[in-house]
């Protein structure tokens, strides 16, 4: 058995919105608390202990005494929220990803998890499920959910809708063995060139939508220069209290309509990349990919938006959990001269330009293709991590 998330649409009615507003806002509130009592207790003794998930629990009841609204809200959400701050400051100390950061009510997404506790959250019919606190609610799901759910993460992305994203327990699948073997060259022309000569081509989805969003993004700006105006007149004039610019119904609207443009463009990429990687785990069962650190090379200015959009490190992470799940093997590997070796002789003809697109081996006279000669590079490198394993 394994954890897998489904993702679901769902459509709550007005009250049940209001409780999840209301959830948000209390999550948020005790990541705030609990995180500034961290904070503060360090300031004042740096060699105290560390306050651990489960004494944070022990606070959450006279939290709830002094702020009442807490306990109006699903209880088990506010434990998750502990446990995720506790995460935090884990992956602080161990891996140096950086300081927890306050949360701001302004930031667009929301979302808080709650654990199922006698059957809370379960499946009504094809269509309805049972959230806690919030009952039954209308859904929209492309597979079926299995009995056993584990806990539900309730979302509201920038454009205003609500997903529910449930943790659940299901059965390990495993596809059937190929005996075959690749290694994946990641580009900017093409998205992905395997060992075997087949390339995955590259879309540019956010050129698609680009002149639908800009036109909403030059409305936005206008919108919001002239609600600052407004602003500033009303101070100056002090008649009544200036409006906060999310009040302002048209710089609303059109920030929304920016926030679906966005969230279309990305959810296209992401079907598309799932489509590839699902077939590349089907087709092979040992694939080898490069180690590739996206953040040096989006200092490239003028190949930096290209790349972003090539969504090289969702391909990794796809690449690792679907091998995880289907039996298949998944090898990670430097990419240190992947491209200047030829993989025919191994010989280093130096660093070429990215102009280069294919050259000629001096030593074996070969016509190599600059990107499936990476490739090949790649596969070989990983059976040879491989076998010193």
């Amino acid at each position: 058995m394994v954890l897998k998330g489904i993702k679901l649409r769902i459509y709550p009615t007005e009250y049940q919105i209001h409780k999840m507003e209301s959830n948000f806002g209390c999550v948020r509130k005790v990541w705030n608390l609990m995180l500034a009592m961290q904070k503060e207790r360090y300031e004042n003794n740096p060699d105290c202990e560390f306050v651990t998930r489960f004494d944070m629990n022990i606070l959450l009841p006279l939290l709830k005494k002094e702020y009442p609204y807490l306990k109006e809200v699903e209880s088990t959400s506010l434990q998750c929220v502990n446990k995720d701050l506790s995460e935090a400051f884990k992956k602080f100390f161990t891996e140096h990803t950086g300081y927890p950061k306050f949360k701001s009510r302004k930031y667009p997404r929301q979302s808080f998890r709650s654990t199922c506790v006698n059957h809370n959250i379960e499946q009504i019919d094809d269509s309805h499920i049972k959230l806690p606190k919030l009952g039954e609610m209308k859904f929209k799901c492309g597979k079926a959910i299995p009995e056993v759910i584990k806990s539900v993460t309730i979302r509201r992305s920038p454009a205003g809708k609500y997903n529910a994203v449930l943790t659940v327990e299901d059965e390990n699948q495993v596809f059937n063995k190929t005996q075959a073997k690749v290694g994946l060259d990641m580009g900017v022309a093409d998205l992905i060139i395997t060992s075997d000569s087949r390339k995955y081509k590259t879309i540019r989805f956010d050129k698609i939508l680009a002149k639908k969003k800009r036109f909403w993004e030059r409305k936005l700006a206008r919108r919001r220069l002239l609600a600052i105006k407004d602003r500033a007149k009303t101070k100056k004039f002090g008649l009544v209290e200036p409006k906060d610019l999310n009040d302002y119904k048209n710089v609303r609207k059109a920030r929304i309509m920016v926030a679906k443009y966005s969230e279309k463009i990305a959810n296209q990429r992401k079907d598309y990349l799932h489509k590839i990687t699902t077939q590349l785990v089907k087709d092979y069962d040992v694939i080898t990919i490069e180690d590739l650190k996206t953040k040096n090379l989006l200092k490239n200015h003028k190949l930096s938006r290209a790349i972003a959009n090539q969504s090289w490190r969702m391909v990794r992470q796809m690449l690792e959990y679907k091998c995880e799940w289907y039996g298949k093997e998944l090898i990670i590997v430097d990419p240190f001269k992947t491209s200047q070796f030829c993989a025919e002789c191994g010989y280093d003809d130096g660093k070429h330009e990215l102009k280069v697109r294919q050259w000629t081996c001096p030593n074996c006279k070969i016509n190599n293709d600059r990107d499936i000669n990476a490739s090949k590079n790649i596969l070989l490198k990983g059976l040879e991590q491989a076998l010193v394993k």
